[in-house]
């Protein structure tokens, strides 16, 4: 029989090393493929964000500083008469005159639908995933498409469209031109009604959310107490725990405010345009219709900064993100 030989240290110390070695470039190996695998998902989002995001903004505030007309390319540097142009251009200033009044309109009448709206899906005992996804799936809708309804259908200025019909049934009313008429002026109820469709059922998901996420031992402990249900529970617990929701949805609501263009552009078609024009279908022309390109990119950063400056102004005021 043969004995067995012990390895010797030197030997000990070198099949260590090559498992040492061995596992790093395992470790290595895998770090390489998560890498790539990494960048394989995240590398295409960040090139997208630099080439149609960044760079683009970017190239707007430099051509916000020059003469730009007919091309791209800034043709001479301005400084800031662009801007002091633009803030001094009366119809910018009418344009966010409209934005205010649009404003008015829309945020308090889709804050208080769909607070109401999501108060009554979420007391429901059935349904209440159908009747979430019945009010949601309007979101789903194009702009475009529900403006072109709401313009076509619903507030066609013919005796054949539905609201004209319905004034006729219930009141044997002569038919409005919703759109064309100035005073007074329908086309606001056809411009917020389109928008209150379109986007009542997101604010409605927030504010469910918010609901969802009040302690029901509250209005236990209120009950015992000797609260009511109804407006007293509402408005000593629910309203004020809905806080940052409300905040949310105010926030949001104001920015789309702001951002307002396409039912504007597919309603307020031809001469109708003048009578409500966004802050972004008046640079919309500037820039694209007019080929003013430098003057249109300065009142995009000015927009831009007034959504800005408006947004920490009333996240400040109304403490968005402060503890409940």
């Amino acid at each position: 029989m043969k004995s067995l030989s012990t390895p010797s240290a030197a030997e000990l110390q070198t099949s260590r090393r090559d498992k040492q070695k061995s596992t790093r470039q395992i470790q290595q190996q895998h770090a390489l493929k998560t890498t790539l695998v990494f960048w394989g998902f995240v590398g295409p989002l960040i090139l997208g964000l630099i080439v149609f995001f960044y760079i683009p903004i970017i190239w707007s505030v430099i051509l916000s500083f020059s003469t730009a007309r007919s091309v791209v390319i800034p043709t001479g540097f301005v400084g800031f008469d662009n801007y002091k142009a633009m803030l001094t251009d009366t119809g910018f200033i009418k344009a966010l005159l409209t934005f205010t009044l649009f404003a008015l309109f829309i945020v308090p009448t889709t804050f208080a639908a769909a607070l109401g709206l999501a108060l009554l899906v979420n007391s429901a005992k059935y349904a209440q995933g159908f009747f979430r996804s019945v009010f949601f799936l309007p979101t789903a809708c194009s702009y475009v498409l529900a403006s072109i309804i709401w313009k076509m259908s619903i507030f066609n200025g013919s005796s054949y469209g539905l609201a004209n019909n319905l004034r006729d049934a219930l009141f044997h009313a002569d038919p409005i031109a919703w759109i064309s008429t100035p005073n007074p002026p329908w086309y606001w109820v056809v411009l917020v009604t389109v928008r209150l469709w379109l986007q009542l059922g997101t604010y409605m998901i927030i504010f469910i959310a918010g609901l969802q996420d009040i302690p029901r031992e509250l209005y236990e402990a209120a009950m015992v107490d000797g609260a009511k249900k109804g407006w007293q529970t509402f408005r000593n617990i629910t309203f004020p725990l809905l806080r940052n929701a409300s905040i949310s949805v105010l926030l949001l609501n104001i920015i789309a405010a702001f951002q307002a263009f396409d039912e504007f552009k597919n309603i307020m078609t031809g001469g109708n345009e003048i009578l409500a024009r966004t802050p972004l279908i008046y640079l919309f022309n500037v820039a694209l219709t007019d080929q003013n390109y430098g003057y249109g990119s300065a009142g995009a950063i000015i927009l831009t900064l007034i959504i800005v400056v408006f947004t920490l102004i009333q996240g400040r005021f109304l403490g968005f993100g402060r503890a409940d």
